[in-house]
């Protein structure tokens, strides 16, 4: 397994994490021990679907949990007031128009782990997110996609 890349965060996006995995950890647990305990009380566990179904829960969900933990291990706070924008970077977003469609498009350079691409967050190691960080604006990019090749001209970059 390779080793656990950086993620890079804000103060208030470690929060966050730190939030949502405290929930996980005690409430979420209780509620899916809860659907075990109903499961179980219903006989015969070979062909109780209900028990199936909530072990197969209670896999995922620890899965996550220490999906979690290793990102928090693994994290690096960047303030947002230090993000330089004479380039991409991480944290920073990046206005960009697609050459070939001529459509404008923002997006946020984010660590693997936070990325949402649907959220205009991509990630640093992303085909599109290689190609754009510690470029400046005015700056033409090609991008290798498996749908061929597209070129974006960074317009702007911010926090």
């Amino acid at each position: 397994m390779p080793a656990p890349s950086k993620v890079y965060v804000t103060r208030d996006r470690l929060s966050e994490i730190e939030k949502e995995l405290q929930h996980l950890k005690f409430h979420a647990r209780k509620e899916i021990a809860n659907k075990i305990a109903e499961a179980r009380a219903q006989g015969d566990l070979s062909e109780n679907a209900e028990y199936d179904a909530a072990r197969e829960e209670q896999g995922l969900l620890e899965l996550r949990i220490h999906k979690m933990e290793v990102m928090l291990m693994n994290s690096t706070i960047i303030d947002e007031s230090e993000i330089s924008i004479d380039k991409v970077g991480m944290l920073t977003k990046v206005r960009v128009l697609n050459k070939k469609t001529k459509k404008e498009n923002t997006y946020q350079i984010v660590s693997a782990e936070d990325a949402d691409f649907e959220g205009g967050k991509i990630s640093a190691s992303s085909p599109i997110g290689k190609a754009l960080l510690n470029n400046p604006v005015g700056k033409s990019v090609q991008v290798k996609v498996p749908a061929g090749i597209l070129e974006f001209e960074i317009l702007e970059i911010s926090r």
